[in-house]
């Protein structure tokens, strides 16, 4: 990652975050302002950043972590992008089916 690479870009990019060591896939940016929800055990828990507080979040390459304060104190970020599959297999199967079948023969 740049050195430029702000960590309002990475959330804009994420698609679930860990934050304390949580998963959270609940999370709103909003006017720079970033709002993180997730359920720990049966405790839901809150953490609100102010625009200010994103802005000044330190990235540890090393640990490919965000270090974000608030009024409860240090609290590490991790940003996560998540993979997606798709059932378009057929579309694939048949285009390497027509391939091998595509010797000019005529097999009606």
């Amino acid at each position: 990652m740049s050195n430029e690479t702000t960590l309002l870009d990475r959330l804009a990019n994420s698609d679930m975050l860990e934050i304390d060591g949580l998963h959270a896939w609940q999370f709103e940016l909003d006017a720079g302002a970033l709002l993180i929800e997730c359920v720990d055990g049966r405790t839901q828990r809150r953490w609100n950043f102010s625009a200010e507080q994103v802005q000044a979040a330190q990235f540890d390459a090393a640990q490919d972590t965000w270090t974000l304060h608030d009024d409860q104190g240090v609290h590490s970020l991790v940003c996560m992008e998540a993979f997606s599959g798709s059932n378009d297999d057929d579309e694939g199967e048949e285009e390497a089916g027509d391939a091998a079948n595509d010797d000019g023969i005529d097999r009606a």
